[in-house]
């Protein structure tokens, strides 16, 4: 995968990794991916209903202990 931008959420709570990646997703171009970092646990659901929301493609959700990984196609 040839991630174009990163965001690093962590720490952050809702709605402040969605905010960060909204503003990270404006700054690229169609077909570019975003990946962000989060800590926050309801980030998955978050991201999973602002990919509906917005019509940008949830590519991926990881989680391991540490982290949830979150891998948006630009539309």
């Amino acid at each position: 995968m040839d991630i174009t931008k990163e965001v690093d959420a962590r720490g952050l709570n809702c709605p402040l990794p969605i905010l960060k990646a909204k503003k990270a997703l404006s700054e690229l171009t169609s077909g570019q991916l975003l990946r962000v970092l989060s800590t926050d646990p309801g980030s998955v659901r978050d991201f999973q209903a602002f990919a509906k929301q917005t019509g940008n493609e949830l590519v991926e959700q990881q989680s391991t202990p540490e982290q949830f990984v979150h891998v948006l196609r630009r539309r």
